[in-house]
């Protein structure tokens, strides 16, 4: 047991540090390729924040705990909006000015509506889960239409401020932490995948509920940090982009990959607890970005109410483990 929380923990850290890593040299490679900024931050960034994601779900499915990857996805989804945009909601309050982000958020709906209905016969078959990986390429086809078309957006603004901060990257250095970034993201899910099962097992709680808090918590840490530098930096649209694209790529890519490695039977309190507040969390993301009365803008009594959700519903998930054990 104890060996298994050092895993976890161990795990947890190198994923976040290596997947920065990944960031930086990806980020850095795109740019000598001349790859346009809106494009980096869309494409690359928002792959990159949710690596962690893909690449531990792919393991456990791997591993033969599809709902471990399940659970991931749709918990780092309910962590992106009630945690980390409420939190970045308490530093800062964040103002939607992007054209392409209220796009996207209708997008992210119809997504959420697409996954609640896949869930309703109790199970992620491989056809449905090719489903998802097919309209996760046609989303990036169509994010790189909008993004090539809208290239005065205030996110391709975003990203370019932040392009021209940094100190330039060689690109051989660039190279070299695209793939050490890429090898300990690998061997560092394995480990935290690994621990997981373990406490999962030692615990006597089901891999999904390990899967909605701890995994999901600690895969999200990228999508955190950069969604508070960017909103300390003053750039709202790229908080907000970075809980958007990612959510995205949980649902569709996420799942989608695990589903296609290991078919998954599906137990109903994912569509009846799990999905509605995912769904409901959504749907508060676009009432409070799309802005119908003017400017979108999540305040800060707001951000302090989707942080309290969070903590309920993970208060209420972990209560219900307890009493199962």
């Amino acid at each position: 047991m104890l060996m298994a929380i050092l895993a976890v923990i161990g795990g947890l850290a190198v994923l976040v540090w290596s997947a920065d890593r990944f960031i930086d040299g990806a980020a850095a490679t795109a740019r000598y390729a001349g790859m346009p900024p809106l494009l980096i931050g869309m494409v690359i960034i928002g792959f990159g924040t949710s690596a962690p994601e893909m690449v531990v779900s792919a393991f456990a499915s791997l591993q033969g705990n599809p709902n471990l990857a399940l659970g991931n996805g749709y918990g780092s989804n309910i962590t992106n909006i009630a945690l980390i945009l409420g939190i970045t909601a308490l530093l800062s309050p964040i103002a939607v000015h992007s054209q392409i982000l209220r796009k996207e958020l209708p997008l992210l709906a119809l997504i959420t509506l697409l996954a609640g209905y896949q869930l309703m016969d109790g199970q992620i078959t491989s056809l449905e889960a090719w489903v998802l990986l097919g309209a996760f390429f046609l989303m990036m086809g169509w994010s790189v239409v909008q993004g090539m078309r809208q290239r005065g957006d205030a996110l391709g603004a975003d990203v370019q401020q932040d392009m021209e901060a940094d100190v330039d990257m060689p690109l051989g250095k660039a190279i070299f932490w695209l793939l050490l970034g890429l090898l300990l993201l690998v061997g560092s899910s394995r480990v935290l995948v690994w621990g997981a099962v373990d406490i999962a097992s030692a615990l006597g709680v089901s891999d999904l509920i390990i899967g909605l808090t701890v995994v999901a918590i600690g895969t999200s840490l990228p999508e955190l940090a950069s969604s508070i530098i960017a909103v300390r930096k003053n750039e709202h649209d790229l908080a907000l982009g970075n809980v958007i694209g990612s959510n995205m790529f949980n649902t569709l890519a996420v799942v989608g990959i695990a589903g296609a490695i290991h078919p998954m039977s599906v137990s109903p309190e994912v569509l009846t607890r799990d999905w509605v507040v995912m769904a409901g969390l959504t749907l508060s993301l676009f009432v409070l970005g799309y802005g119908f009365r003017g400017q979108g803008r999540i305040n800060r009594p707001e951000g302090g109410l989707l942080v309290a959700i969070f903590i309920a519903y993970t208060a209420y998930l972990v209560y219900g483990a307890l009493l199962s054990a």
